[in-house]
Parts: C-alpha cells; sequence; structure tokens
C-alpha cells in the first residue's frame, strides 16, 4: 500500500514537472528564437557583404570590422558613448538613491511625491527632448534664468556666453543629454532602490541607535552596504541603457550626431550604417562590437560588485 502511494506520488510529481516545461516551452523558444537566434543570425550577416533584397553576394570575412574600427567617426561614437555611460550611470544612480532616500521617510504627501519623480520616466522621450532643444536653446529659459540671477558673469569665465546653445555647440551637446536623461531616468532607479530600502529590517537601524550611530554614519555603514544587490542591478541595467543611447542623440542631433559628431553614438553609427548606408553587412558589424562592449561591461560590474546580488 505505502509503495503504491509512493509510486503514484512520483508519476504526480513527473506529471506536475511535464506540465510545468510545457508551459515554459513556447516562451523559450520564442526567446531562443527571438534573442539568441537573431544573435547568431546578425553574425552571420556581419562576415559577408549583404545585400538587402537578394541576400549574401560575397564573403568578405573580417573586412566589415577592419573599415568599422578604421572610421573615426565610429571611433568618436564609442568615446562618446562610454563618456555618457561612464557620467551619466553614476549621477542617476545618486539621484535614483537620494530620490528613494526620501519617499521612503513617513512624510505628508509620500504617495504624490513618489509618483511625481516617477513621472518624467514613463513620459514621451521625444516630447522631452523636444521641451529640453527649447529649454536649453540660446534664448532659452535656462539662460533667462541665469541671466536674472547674475550668473552670466560666472558663466563667462567658462567661456559659455549669455546666449550659448547648450544643444547646437559641441562642447556642451553631451553634457545636456546627460542632465536630461538623468532627470528622467531617476526616477526609475529611484523604485527600484526604495524596493531594496523597503526589505531592510528596522532592527538594523535600531541596533546602529544603539551604538550610537547618527543619521549619516547608519545610512554610509548600514544602508548603503546592504544595497549592493540593488547597485548591482540598479548599475547593470545603467550601463546597458546608457551604451544603447539613440533617441535624444538622434532628436537633439539628427542622423549624423551634430554638431560636429559630438552627439553620435554606437546604435546611431548602427543605424546609419542600416537605414541610411542600406548596408546590412555593416550594421551587423557595429551590433557585434556593441554586443561585445555590452558583455563585458556586464562582466566588469559583475566583478566590481563581488558577484552581484547575494
Amino acid at each position: 500500500m505505502a509503495q503504491a502511494a509512493l509510486k503514484r506520488g512520483r508519476i504526480d510529481a513527473r506529471a506536475e514537472a511535464l506540465a510545468g516545461y510545457g508551459l515554459i516551452a513556447i516562451p523559450m523558444v520564442f526567446f531562443l528564437a527571438l534573442s539568441i537566434g537573431t544573435f547568431v543570425y546578425a553574425a552571420y550577416i556581419s562576415v559577408w557583404d549583404w545585400n538587402i533584397r537578394s541576400g549574401p553576394e560575397a564573403f568578405v570575412g573580417l573586412h566589415n570590422f577592419q573599415k568599422l574600427l578604421s572610421d573615426p567617426v565610429f571611433i568618436a561614437a564609442i568615446g562618446n558613448t562610454l563618456y555618457y555611460t561612464v557620467i551619466w550611470v553614476p549621477l542617476t544612480m545618486a539621484a535614483g538613491l537620494f530620490l528613494a532616500v526620501i519617499v521612503n521617510q513617513k512624510i505628508r504627501g509620500q504617495t504624490f511625491f513618489r509618483a511625481a519623480y516617477y513621472f518624467p520616466a514613463i513620459a514621451s522621450s521625444a516630447a522631452i527632448t523636444t521641451i529640453w532643444i527649447f529649454l536649453a536653446s540660446p534664448d532659452g529659459l535656462f539662460n533667462g534664468i541665469r541671466g536674472a540671477i547674475g550668473l552670466n558673469p560666472l558663466f563667462a569665465l567658462f567661456g559659455y556666453a549669455p546666449d550659448h546653445n547648450w544643444i547646437g555647440n559641441y562642447r556642451t551637446a553631451l553634457q545636456s543629454v546627460i542632465l536630461l536623461n538623468a532627470w528622467t531616468t531617476s526616477g526609475t532607479f529611484m523604485l527600484f532602490y526604495l524596493a531594496s530600502l523597503q526589505s531592510i529590517s528596522r532592527e538594523v537601524y535600531e541596533a546602529a541607535a544603539i551604538d550610537g550611530a547618527n543619521a549619516w554614519q547608519a545610512f554610509w555603514h548600514v544602508t548603503f552596504p546592504l544595497l549592493r544587490p540593488a547597485h548591482f542591478f540598479v548599475a547593470t541595467v545603467g550601463v546597458i541603457g546608457g551604451l544603447q543611447l539613440w533617441d535624444q542623440a538622434f532628436i537633439a542631433g539628427g542622423p549624423n550626431g551634430d554638431p560636429a559628431n559630438s552627439l553620435m553614438t554606437i546604435v546611431l553609427y548602427l543605424y546609419n550604417a542600416l537605414f541610411i548606408q542600406i548596408d546590412p553587412g555593416y550594421a551587423a558589424a557595429v551590433g557585434m562590437v556593441l554586443f561585445a562592449i555590452i558583455f563585458s561591461a556586464t562582466l566588469l560590474q559583475r566583478r566590481i560588485f563581488g558577484g552581484g546580488p547575494a
């Protein structure tokens, strides 16, 4: 009797496992086809002179990659993308953590502030970038405010005229996009950090208070280290997003990343190769280089944060 019940239990467990595998089979097929399959296909295309209508015309090996790495515009795109990522990610992480700490306090209107800080993240990036261009124009709001409060002499020390075009000038175009995206994305990072903050036990803070820690010491020695999994996740998501910058650069600088290629990014360069030059093989080579950069950056972050989430 007992053996029959044990056998029946094993059959039920096996049937349940098969049902589970059956449920995930279709999503896994789509994942393999749309993610792994497209990557393999792009790698295949990258070593061919590929016609968008008739397919492969001639095997070129690594010629697309050699041409790519010898193009000064692509080198500039790599530099711009890395500079943007290195500056934007820590800035946005700091802003997101700061906002998360604020809205995690028991304050009146807590829900309103959480929604208000997050709102730019769900607004249209095209609309926000267009508004930002007007605000940063020579006769825009930013120049008007700094002139009204008497900051023009200070800006003049750094070579910025009263009517400086912040996005139309190659010296400040990329920095303007960094500030724009730090504002729009800090709300998303805030939510990630907020979820981790709420998982920290209050007993930890009570123990720190008993040991005589003030608010800053409790944050730096208790909160910040316990947020290591959140740091890893936010940094990884941020770096991947930063390396894929396209829409704001395209809207602000056009397909050529004007002015003077200062807004040319790797993805914008890929866009030009595929949709303007109509060269799928060359564009696929750009995609392979971008994948290598993102993959390497993710491995580096995993090493920095000690293996990621605990």
